[in-house]
């Protein structure tokens, strides 16, 4: 268990890593901030604000689960295809085990666990 996720864990440690890990997923991914908004149910000025550090998540907020499914999606693409380019490519291109582009499913809740579980299946397998 992380201390992102560790129930005892210092809730400000947790909130600077959680918030610092979440914006450079996005970066990673290829994600506009509109997206990473759209994904954490907040508003774009809360996104902007995240990324200058002047903004840290909250574990008490629904953003808090969000931001872990995001960067769990990240961390489990990651460890399969190994680098930012196959992961954006991935993420863009249409997943016949999804039925959708990944990119479009993470917009909303439904799609973003989907894309998580799929993924953590896929990670299973290999």
């Amino acid at each position: 268990m992380s201390a992102i996720t560790h129930p005892t864990a210092d809730p400000a440690t947790a909130a600077a890593v959680l918030s610092k890990a979440v914006a450079r997923a996005a970066e990673r991914l290829g994600l506009s901030r509109a997206l990473l908004a759209r994904v954490l149910g907040v508003s774009p000025a809360t996104v902007t604000r995240l990324y200058a550090g002047s903004y840290r998540l909250e574990r008490s907020r629904k953003e808090w689960e969000f931001a872990v499914l995001l960067v769990r999606l990240f961390r489990s693409l990651d460890s399969i295809v190994g680098e930012e380019s196959a992961a954006r490519a991935w993420l863009n291109s249409t997943n016949l085990g999804l039925n959708a582009r990944p990119i479009e499913l993470i917009r909303d809740t439904e799609g973003l666990v989907r894309v998580v579980h799929y993924l953590d299946a896929s990670r299973g397998r290999v």
